[in-house]
């Protein structure tokens, strides 16, 4: 499979996403631990059938030490038992806030309040940050159709 584009062969486009992935980056900083916020990228972009992101953060999860077991589940957390309560509240977030179009009035109030049991402010406004990110990355690598499957741990920084 071909990309139809290669967005950093715009300069207008390619400055954009180096924002963009600087942002995703500044998240790692936070309090949110690392396997929490992969998780949520890999599920947003199971959801958005986005292979890249689907290899990236399968990838990269797994050289930071994420299970295989915990990395299979993830399409299946509900029914899974691997997954901690805060996790699985950042999962339901991440589920909402990736198919706000199919809720009307967006992230119901119990995935919220769910959420805000596990996490404080800042760390909200960085699960907020994670699926926002996410979403972009997923809808420029599938409007593009961006193959996968070369990734490689680390490979962007």
């Amino acid at each position: 499979m071909e990309a139809r584009l290669n967005p950093l062969g715009s300069p207008a486009a390619a400055k954009a996403v180096k924002h963009i992935i600087a942002a995703s980056k500044a998240l790692a900083e936070s309090t949110v631990p690392i396997a929490t916020q992969e998780l949520m990228r890999l599920r947003a972009s199971q959801i958005n059938g986005c292979a890249g992101c689907v290899d990236m953060h399968t990838k990269e999860a797994a050289h930071a030490g994420e299970t295989s077991v915990r990395l299979n589940l993830v399409a299946a957390w509900r029914e899974a038992t691997v997954f901690t309560d805060a996790e699985r509240a950042a999962l339901a977030l991440t589920e909402e806030g990736t198919r706000i179009a199919d809720a009307a009035g967006g992230v119901p109030d119990e995935v919220w309040a769910d959420a805000a049991k596990h996490y404080d402010e800042d760390q909200l406004a960085v699960l907020v940050c994670v699926i926002a990110t996410i979403n972009t990355f997923n809808r420029l690598n599938v409007i593009t159709q961006q193959p996968a499957g070369d990734y490689q741990p680390g490979q962007l920084g």
